[in-house]
């Protein structure tokens, strides 16, 4: 009688509190009753027929079938129907538990029979299996009741397997098959499986031997009946691919060696149902490869299951022909995604992101090569949030470029969805490009790249002007591009450093492991402060000293090692400049930015040593370093592909050497010719440094060692460079002297003293250096671009020093002079100002003559070097340098006098004038007082 009764008032929600004690206490009857005759007790289900007829026992199981025919259904909607909250619900489970727990195999089977229809039972299991998985997903008892979840998950799974013996006897044939049913059962099954309460692994060893010891290892068991459950649906398989893939992965990926063996078969088995309906598994593939990408990053996986994946479905695939190839090739990529996707969890919590950064991009390029463009873009805009987060501004600018350039300028439908608040109204690709370039261009502002913004606007007005002729955005993106342009020349860049890094040692990420990568410094960030950035995510690591690459002992010791230093970026040749006049802000960006070749110069000394002349000996071992991609690109440093090492002459170092003496004497002309309001003690130090005999003794030296007849006979090849190395010498007497004019006219009337002992300097140097290789004059000519400041880009080519060749002779006829057009008044006028504020190298304004040696005459016409001039005499044939020719008459030089320099300066070289008197001695009082505004 208790039992309707208690039905009812459960049903009604009426008396819950008595009803749940009532409950439990006729259950706790029953458990007692049948642990005093345990051979009958739920858990035996081998009892035979006439054990039943016990006198004792069949009260038991009479009163345990009533309780199960009344009451199990209706506990389990009372369950389903309370809410998380109330705390009758973790009762009722409780009692469910119980009920179950006194369950044997005739009272399952008995109860499955019991229901009037097929339909109805399966309502009963779609219930049970969804209440299951909910009580599973969202524990009812605190996480530290180890019993109580132990023992739940015990009947849960005692239950589970009664259940799936009714899925296959009654819902397995052609015209029972139930998918949805399946469906429930299989991720039920692995959702039991992988909860957290069975991960043995994450208990300490003393709870985990307790378990196992009560309970065993319950994922084993139901793994294997996942697996033969999977193996009975036969011809049916097909229904659950590619549906089934994320759970079978899910629980493979569980760290237990046994389950993991038994499971991952099942992979090759989804791989040939597919292959042998279609010709391919793809749709496999696609799966796997997406699921794999989420559970990896959740922290499921390691090295052994990877491992294991691989041998396992090698294995299989070898003994199927049909399947070898494509499944080597499947699982050579599910490998090389899990390798990546594993390097990428270890650092992606890290404090420092810089290595999150290097797994992301190999992640992205991984998706990109195997053409999964969802997988490749969701990376994208992960590395995109990590560069901003570090105001890596450029970079992020570079990663959403790459995005941009998978879309087109069409109104077709977005085929990714962009990451973004503002990505819901962007339905088009053309909608989405825009926006894309909006945000770009913003970064590459924040990035001082404004070369790169320009090259986005372009394209931007190009659609704006005419492909949608919206001439009000037109407007508005020529003005940011006018913006960017008056940036360029105006707003100082300092131009970054660049680091070479090694990584070396068998302590580091494979990612990492025995290579070097380039880094691409912050503004003003010096080597210390790198290197303490760099250093920080590896506390144990050990710093090498030595910049030569390390031995085996370094590469294959367990250790950590970092090698640091600085590298110099290798500007690659622009045509698109050639022969022209650059100005320095222009060029200067090109010199640290689109680079892919870096170098290194380490000296040494080889042959006899001279103690009086270190510059006979002095070698240099230069290597030079190619990355993957140029710099800056989507990291702010990239993998060396492939190093190369040449050896450096001691006279062609020389010759270097003296290159980038006039390079800086050139660049300090061109700044103050620029600039006229710059302070000019940079350039006294300079010109001082080059023309006092004090410190002239590199010049001394470079004749000392190589000028003489001995040298000559000893390396006849050198030739050459001999003569190119003396015609450096001599160039470099004009530059000074446009150096000193420009000095004079800015010098103060305190340093004046300093600037007439300079000049005197200066008159001696060029008396020996003229008397010794001739002189050299600038060509002149009108620049045809004037009205703005112009500059010189030297353009030094150092694969060719070694081959020093013919001099070839410029000569070409100077243009027929044209009548000038008469022109309006406002006309001349603006021509007046541009005149006056054009400025080539070398240029001034006419009213500043001065004629004192210091202030040396304006040439008739304005002069400026061109950058052809530089790169014709570095391609020069070999051979050697005409003879200086005499000239007295002073005049400009004619076609015929003109010659073109091996070091690269066009003009035309004289005999020498005489020698100037020797300078006298400026005054220590001079000295400090330059000195004193130098510090200020």
């Amino acid at each position: 009688m208790a039992v309707p009764i208690l039905q009812e008032l459960i049903e009604k929600g009426e008396e819950e509190d008595a009803c749940i004690e009532l409950l439990s206490n006729i259950l706790e009857v029953l458990y007692k009753a049948q642990k005093v005759n345990p051979v009958f007790s739920a858990a035996s289900f081998s009892l035979s027929s006439n054990h039943l007829g016990n006198d004792l026992t069949k009260p038991v199981k009479k009163h345990i079938q009533l309780i199960l025919e009344r009451l199990l259904h209706t506990v389990n909607r009372r369950v389903i129907i309370l809410d998380r909250e109330n705390t009758l619900r973790s009762h009722y489970v409780a009692c469910m538990a119980a009920i179950l727990s006194q369950m044997d195999k005739d009272h399952y089977s008995s109860y499955i029979k019991a229901f009037p229809s097929r339909p109805e039972l399966m309502d009963f299991l779609m219930e049970t299996f969804i209440l299951f998985k909910d009580l599973i997903g969202k524990m009812v008892y605190p996480s530290d009741w180890m019993v109580m979840n132990m023992v739940q998950n015990r009947e849960f799974l005692r239950a589970i397997n009664q259940f799936a013996a009714t899925l296959t006897e009654m819902f397995l044939s052609n015209s029972s098959f139930e998918l949805q049913l399946w469906n429930n059962y299989f991720h039920l099954a692995v959702a039991f499986l992988t909860q957290d309460s069975l991960q043995l692994e994450n208990f300490s060893q003393a709870k985990r031997n307790s378990i196992l010891a009560k309970y065993g290892d319950m994922r084993a068991t139901i793994g294997a009946a996942i697996r033969d459950m999977w193996y009975n649906l036969g011809h049916h398989k097909i229904e659950f691919i590619p549906g089934m893939v994320g759970p079978i992965l899910e629980m493979t990926l569980v760290p237990e060696l046994e389950l993991r063996k038994s499971t991952i078969p099942i992979f090759f088995d989804m791989m040939l149902c597919e292959y042998q309906l279609t010709e391919s598994f793809s749709r496999f593939e696609d799966e796997i490869l997406h699921k794999l990408d989420s559970e990896v990053e959740g922290g499921r996986g390691d090295e052994q299951y990877k491992q294991l994946f691989e041998s396992i479905l090698l294995s299989c695939c070898q003994r199927h022909p049909e399947l070898a190839k494509p499944g080597e090739n499947f699982v050579a990529v599910v490998t090389g995604l899990l390798e990546r996707l594993l390097d990428y969890r270890a650092v992606m919590n890290d404090e420092n992101k810089t290595y999150s950064m290097s797994c992301t991009v190999n992640l992205l390029n991984f998706y990109k090569e195997i053409d999964r463009q969802a997988m490749y873009i969701r990376y994208l805009y992960k590395l995109k949030d990590l560069h901003v987060s570090y105001e890596n501004y450029t970079e992020g600018a570079y990663t959403l470029l790459l995005h941009a350039r998978l879309l087109k300028w069409s109104d077709e439908a977005n085929t990714a969805p962009m990451q973004g608040l503002h990505s819901p109204s962007l339905h088009t690709q053309r909608q989405l490009k825009e926006a894309l370039y909006n945000q770009i261009i913003d970064y590459f502002d924040q990035g001082k790249m404004w070369e790169e913004a320009i090259h986005i606007c372009k394209e931007l007005a190009e659609q704006y002007e005419s492909e949608v002729f919206d001439y009000e955005m037109l407007s508005d993106i020529l003005q940011r591009e006018a913006k960017f342009y008056e940036k360029i020349l105006k707003v100082l860049r300092p131009s970054p450093d660049y680091f070479a890094v090694g990584y070396y040692g068998q302590g580091f990420p494979t990612f990492l492991r025995n290579k070097v990568f380039i880094y691409r410094g912050k503004e003003y960030e010096r080597r210390e402060d790198f290197e303490m950035r760099l250093l920080s995510p590896f506390p144990n690591a050990e710093q090498l000293k030595s910049t030569s690459p390390p031995g085996q002992d370094i590469t294959g010791s367990p250790g950590q090692y970092i090698q640091c230093f600085t590298v110099q970026p290798v500007e690659e040749a622009k045509v698109r400049f050639k022969d022209q006049s650059i100005p320095e802000q222009i060029t200067n960006f090109y010199k640290a930015n689109h680079v892919q070749k870096f170098s290194y110069s380490r000296p040494f000394k080889k042959g006899p040593k001279d103690p009086d002349n270190e510059f006979a000996t002095m070698w240099i071992e230069r290597t030079t370093f190619v990355t993957a991609y140029p710099l800056p690109g989507i990291l702010r440093w990239f993998a060396v592909t492939s190093t190369t090492t040449t050896i450096i002459s001691p006279l062609e170092n020389a010759i270097e050497t003296m290159m980038k003496t006039n390079e800086k004497i050139m660049s300090e002309i061109n700044r103050h010719q620029n600039d006229p309001s710059l302070p000019i003690n940079p350039l006294s130090m300079l010109l001082n440094g080059i023309v006092d005999p004090a410190v002239m003794g590199g010049f001394a030296k470079y004749e000392t060692a190589f000028f003489q007849e001995s040298y000559l006979q000893e390396h006849p090849e050198d030739e050459g460079n001999i003569e190119k190395l003396k015609d450096l010498i001599a160039w470099q007497t004009p530059l000074l002297a446009e150096g000193i004019r420009i000095h004079g006219r800015k010098v103060t009337e305190d340093l004046r003293p300093f600037h007439e002992r300079m000049e005197q300097c200066f008159m001696q140097l060029q008396a020996k250096v003229e008397s010794q290789y001739g002189v050299r004059e600038m060509v002149c000519f009108e620049d045809r671009r004037s009205g703005r400041p112009r500059s010189v880009a030297w353009g030094p080519d150092w694969d060719r020093l070694s081959h020093a060749g013919d001099r070839q002779v410029l000569t070409e006829a100077p243009p027929t002079p044209k009548p000038a057009p008469r022109t309006s008044e406002s006309e001349d006028r603006r021509n007046e100002r541009k005149e006056n504020r054009s400025s080539t190298f070398f240029g001034y304004r006419r009213q500043d003559l001065r004629q004192s040696i210091s202030e040396l005459p304006e040439p008739k016409e304005k002069w400026r070097l061109s950058r052809s001039m530089t790169e014709s005499s570095l391609g020069s044939s070999e051979g050697k340098q005409p003879l200086p020719s005499q000239d007295t008459t002073g005049a400009q030089p004619s076609t015929a006098g003109l010659s073109l320099s091996p070091t690269g300066f066009g003009g035309r070289v004289k005999s020498a004038s005489k020698a100037p008197p020797l300078p006298r001695k400026i005054s220590p009082t001079v000295y400090e007082t330059f000195l004193e505004q130098s510090d200020a």
